[in-house]
């Protein structure tokens, strides 16, 4: 066994008390996700994925009153959508507290909106609809804000505006 191997095993066998079997940590704070991290972060779980292509952008913030605002973010990761499997990013934080999330799909990775492509999903996975979208109307803070002491999972839904979101494919 390759030690590459070897080290993937010891990472989920430690990651397992928070990482479903099988499932790899995005991001470059995977190990604040681990079991007994050292510091508070959330584990987002996103699901509902159109294609298995492109990248994902994770965001996270802090501030009620700005939540969802251009800039406004504490923390942005991007990554390579895996082609199998579940797709969990963790998002590190500095304190325990309250935030929020967005997750927004570029399927096609050119880093532009695609209305015809890409997808997105906020914490507490609020209703959004057409007209939100097209006026950006951001959801109400107490509809996205997630309490956080330690690791917290944070479930994301994907919605896309044309075709539907099936759930997750090919995991």
């Amino acid at each position: 066994m390759s030690n590459f191997a070897c080290w993937m095993m010891g990472a989920a066998a430690a990651l397992g008390a928070v990482v479903p079997a099988g499932a790899a940590v995005l991001g470059p704070h995977a190990a604040d996700c681990a079991r007994g991290g050292s510091r508070p972060a959330m584990l987002v779980r996103v699901d509902g994925l159109k294609t298995r292509t492109g990248m994902l952008r994770v965001q996270s913030y802090g501030d009620p009153a700005t939540f969802f605002d251009k800039g406004a973010y504490l923390e942005r990761v991007q990554v390579a959508v895996p082609r199998s499997g579940p797709v969990e990013v963790c998002m590190a934080l500095p304190r325990a507290g309250t935030y929020a999330v967005s997750v927004r799909h570029d399927a096609d990775s050119n880093g532009k909106p695609d209305r015809g492509r890409d997808g997105g999903g906020f914490s507490g996975n609020p209703n959004v609809s057409l007209l939100d979208v097209v006026f950006k109307r951001k959801p109400s803070p107490s509809q996205v804000q997630v309490r956080v002491s330690g690791v917290t999972v944070v479930p994301v839904t994907l919605n896309y505006l044309q075709g539907a979101s099936v759930g997750p494919i090919g995991g």
